[in-house]
């Protein structure tokens, strides 16, 4: 492990608003639930947006995926119909998220995002990339593939990215990536490195392609695991989790709680559900008015209402001191997004408990989240009144 020292010119920028990003990159990230930037957010989006290359050690949870999907955006000139933007991962699941993160990010730039895995069909990446495929998310084989048949034109190319570094310089990948590195981009593609660690082979990649990087360290300690007891509950089916829901309000003491569901609709329709059963609950999603939004979290601030269902926009940045439990009525699409989601239970040093309720479907997320934070997850016990002391 190479020891890892921050650059000092670092400029900590706390405001989306104040990183000079255009309004309709502003819009998707407030449309996105991020309204203020997380730690890496805040020292790496404006020296990407710059144009300077970056080497950044920072954990899956810290934000990374948001950084460098908005840093490399705001790069990107939406009326060039040609690849500006490749980020390479070392899993499909991780490219899939982190295009879905692209898209909808990027949604009121006319982009056209590509996600080049293998499983999918060759011939497929190729016309999408014909089509004027701007954003390009991928994996080390496809895209060694797609490179090697002279099908991703390089020549506009403004942003490399590699996510995972550590793990995509293991022997797995190293030829492949080293291969597409050595294929040519332009000279003044910027490139960016996030690593969980900084290891010799990190270090060295870092050493040969990029200039003058902005080194940051963002700390495992930024991400906010301690003291949050987590759970999970096997679903046979979708219907059974409103019955857990209904099952859990009964038998817990709850302070005040947060569920959380993907879409706007699913939690729109499980407030309706709850509401109809005469639970005191209340929903929250980035497409209501923000007045009304800025009242429903007031309301639970205050505890008039004691369960809000909410998407992902309470996922970061948001402190209620009296929530104690999280319950992830689905697991997020996004694996920095579970911890943020967690991180709003055991608040200011208190313990907290998060619930997943677990889809067959969702279990392999699960696993990948337990592998990735060294997670611990425990089934519910069946006398659950003692899991929240």
């Amino acid at each position: 492990m190479a020891d890892f020292t921050e650059s000092s010119d670092i400029k900590i920028t706390n405001s989306f608003d104040d990183m000079s990003l255009s309004d309709m990159l502003l819009r998707g990230i407030y449309a996105f639930g991020f309204e203020k930037p997380s730690g890496i957010q805040s020292k790496a989006i404006l020296p990407m947006s710059t144009g300077r290359d970056i080497l950044a050690q920072a954990q899956s949870g810290t934000g990374k995926t948001g950084t460098f999907v908005i840093g490399s955006l705001s790069r990107l000139d939406p009326s060039i119909k040609a690849p500006q933007v490749l980020i390479m991962v070392h899993t499909h699941e991780l490219a899939q998220q982190i295009a879905k993160v692209a898209t909808a990010i990027g949604s009121h730039m006319k982009l056209q995002v590509l996600c080049a895995v293998g499983g999918s069909q060759v011939r497929d990446n190729i016309r999408a990339l014909e089509q004027g495929a701007q954003f390009i998310v991928g994996t080390p084989g496809r895209i060694y593939d797609l490179v090697n048949r002279d099908a991703l034109d390089r020549r506009a190319m403004r942003v490399l990215i590699l996510d995972e570094a550590d793990q995509m310089l293991e022997d797995l990948f190293y030829k492949q990536v080293m291969c597409i590195l050595e294929k040519g981009f332009p000279e003044q593609t910027q490139v960016a490195l996030f690593s969980a660690t900084m290891a010799k082979e990190v270090v060295e990649v870092a050493n040969k392609i990029l200039r003058d990087p902005m080194r940051i360290l963002i700390s495992s300690e930024d991400v906010p695991l301690d003291g949050i007891r987590q759970f999970f509950v096997e679903m046979g089916r979708e219907d059974h989790k409103f019955e857990c829901i209904c099952d859990l309000y009964k038998h817990l003491n709850i302070t005040q709680a947060l569920i959380f569901c993907n879409k706007r609709q699913k939690a729109e329709m499980l407030t309706e559900k709850m509401s109809a059963q005469g639970y005191p609950v209340s929903c929250i999603h980035g497409e209501m008015e923000k007045t009304e939004r800025t009242r429903r979290l007031e309301m639970f601030r205050s505890g008039s209402t004691r369960v809000l269902v909410s998407t992902d926009l309470l996922a970061r940045g948001i402190d209620v001191q009296q929530v104690s439990l999280v319950i992830n009525y689905e697991l997020p699409t996004t694996r920095e997004n579970y911890i943020h989601r967690i991180g709003r239970s055991g608040r200011f040093g208190r313990k907290g408990t998060a619930i997943n309720l677990i889809l067959p479907e969702e279990e392999g997320m699960m696993k990948d989240l337990c592998s990735t934070y060294g997670i611990t997850m425990e089934p519910l016990p069946n006398d659950i009144s003692k899991i929240m002391v």
